[in-house]
């Protein structure tokens, strides 16, 4: 799939016919992943562009608060150039308007057509505890099936919260710890006991099932829509 740099509308000449090829050629690969019903990472880089762009045409300071992590001091130096150029020179200042304008706006699109997929996967899935539940739900772990896959695939799970610009955000570190064939022997208690008395380090972990009858891909779409489902039951069952 074809990929933008990250400040790629102020890159090397300014010329709409040939951002709008680049974006076009950028978004054609994005669509293709979602018609495979693939969201990550293409979703989350999308959202950064599209965001990267409003943030630049309604403010040059917004665009270096909002993104400190993930433009350099280079990056955001060229934009405020650029910005300053933009607004001396009225003929790009036209150009470059008329480029984040068109690609906010096919973006935009293309970002409506992957939340869809997101919500749809999002309302199918159930979350539900396993077992007798510890005080502290901020580390376990959840069990994932879908569809008719015959396998359950167990992560261990470590919620956190961070700070961003004044606001509290809470975030999901996980990590694979394996597959369990799904039978009537390994049903989900029988998998929590077994994680309880091979990993001592969690005697009594917070453990809960995220089921689904959809089959869809585990990594680019299930499991990061799992891990952001858990977070916001965990917030409002939990004591996170």
């Amino acid at each position: 799939m074809k990929t933008l740099s990250q400040t790629w509308f102020a890159d090397g000449y300014i010329d709409f016919e040939l951002k709008k090829y680049t974006l076009l050629a950028y978004l054609q690969g994005i669509i293709a992943c979602f018609n495979e019903n693939k969201l990550y990472p293409q979703l989350a880089d999308l959202i950064f562009h599209y965001n990267n762009l409003v943030a630049f045409r309604e403010n040059k300071k917004y665009l270096q608060e909002q993104f400190p992590k993930r433009l350099t001091g280079v990056q955001i130096q060229q934009l405020q150039v650029l910005y300053e150029n933009m607004i001396a020179d009225d003929g790009m200042m036209s150009e470059l308007e008329e480029i984040i304008n068109f690609s906010a706006l096919k973006m935009k699109t293309t970002i409506n057509n992957g939340t869809e997929i997101y919500e749809f996967v999002e309302n199918k899935l159930t979350i539900e505890p396993i077992g007798i539940m510890p005080l502290d739900h901020n580390e376990g772990y959840f069990f994932l099936c879908s569809g008719d896959d015959t396998h359950t695939r167990v992560y261990q799970y470590r919620l956190s919260i961070f700070e961003k610009h004044d606001e509290r955000y809470r975030s999901m570190k996980t990590d694979f710890v394996d597959v369990w064939q799904r039978n009537y022997v390994n049903n989900h208690y029988s998998i929590k006991s077994e994680l309880i008395r091979n990993r001592s380090f969690l005697p009594n972990p917070a453990v809960y099932a995220v089921e689904t009858e959809l089959t869809f891909p585990i990594e680019e779409t299930l499991l990061p829509i799992a891990k952001r489902s858990l977070v916001r039951y965990l917030t409002v069952h939990g004591n996170a």
